[in-house]
């Protein structure tokens, strides 16, 4: 077991290479932001979509438009306005007069990393139609089915303060999202090279480093991560512990918890350890990797209860106990 662990070790550490040049080439347009950059890549190695909630101006269009240049990828700013309608998202069938026949209008979900700008803005319809095309990965325009470009990565933007015209996502479908990100302000320094690089006269922009084939490439390898039987119980413990907290000594939890982490939980939480190893050259999990992207994985997944927001208790502060108080192998 110990010669495949190397064996896969040194083939991780091959295939990885291009994750330093991406992340390398963002920070030349992107100053800090390297857990959301890092998330995003997580996102692309897994196929799974990522939820994006911070206030205006963190660069989050910005960081994500520049990470679609380095690998040469289509991208689409899609924002989400009260009457936005599916057919603005995936497109229509038009009548040509000339041919006397429909003709079909593809729309700007035909592209390979789309940023849906305030997802909340838009009616239950609108998600709807984007959803599908998330779990689907196919759009359906009249009686044609169109697969969509691989990759393929949806992230949806929420502004957490604006809450005033929004239509809410349902439990359900935020449970589809792979990872919900908490984006937070830059520090001190950060800031003043924001202001410095952002007020020149040439603002610098990014190369393509990275080929779309690679990060399908990639995605296969990120499969052969090597996991321990112990840290695949550590996460069922993990997400367990949301569900029956009392079984794991936490039975504080019990009247905080409306509804546990479902199984996508499970699944998300073992591919992303994975893929936070193969960010790190690693071709093994270990323990701080599960911690590291848990909470990404669970904060939109753990229902808490009226009692709890009366406390102002949050999910975060759930998952956050629980990853305190699970025996780590």
């Amino acid at each position: 077991m110990n010669d495949n662990i190397k064996a896969i070790n040194e083939k991780i550490k091959k295939e990885s290479v291009f994750v330093d040049k991406i992340i390398e080439e963002v920070g030349h347009v992107i100053v800090g932001q390297k857990y959301m950059v890092e998330r995003i890549l997580i996102g692309l190695l897994c196929n799974g979509h990522i939820h994006l909630e911070g206030v205006p101006g963190l660069a989050k269009t910005l960081t994500v438009k520049t990470l679609s240049s380095t690998i040469q990828t289509g991208f689409q700013r899609i924002q989400f306005t009260p009457d936005l309608l599916p057919a603005d998202l995936i497109g229509t069938l038009i009548y040509d007069m000339n041919k006397g026949d429909f003709s079909t209008k593809k729309g700007p979900i035909f592209s390979n990393i789309i940023l849906a700008d305030e997802i909340n803005r838009s009616p239950a319809k609108v998600q709807s139609a984007l959803l599908e095309a998330m779990q689907e990965r196919q759009v359906t325009i009249g009686d044609t089915t169109f697969k969509l470009d691989d990759p393929f990565l949806v992230l949806a933007t929420q502004n957490p303060i604006e809450q005033e015209g929004t239509y809410p996502l349902p439990e359900a479908q935020i449970d589809r999202f792979m990872l919900k990100l908490s984006i937070g302000y830059p520090n001190k320094d950060e800031e003043l090279e924001i202001m410095r690089r952002m007020t020149k006269k040439d603002v610098p922009v990014a190369k393509p480093v990275v080929k779309p084939e690679e990060i399908v490439r990639a995605r296969s390898v990120v499969q052969d991560v090597y996991i321990d039987e112990k840290i695949e119980k550590y996460i069922v413990d993990i997400v367990f512990a949301s569900r029956r907290p009392e079984e794991y000594g936490l039975s504080d939890l019990r009247e905080l918890i409306s509804y546990g982490a479902s199984p996508r939980a499970s699944i998300n939480l073992s591919l992303a350890s994975k893929a936070h190893a193969f960010l790190r050259h690693r071709g093994y999990v270990t323990p701080e990797d599960v911690r590291s992207i848990g909470m990404d994985v669970l904060r939109h997944r753990i229902i808490v209860t009226y009692e709890a927001e009366a406390e102002e208790i949050t999910a975060e502060d759930v998952v956050r106990k629980i990853l305190n108080t699970i025996e780590v192998p």
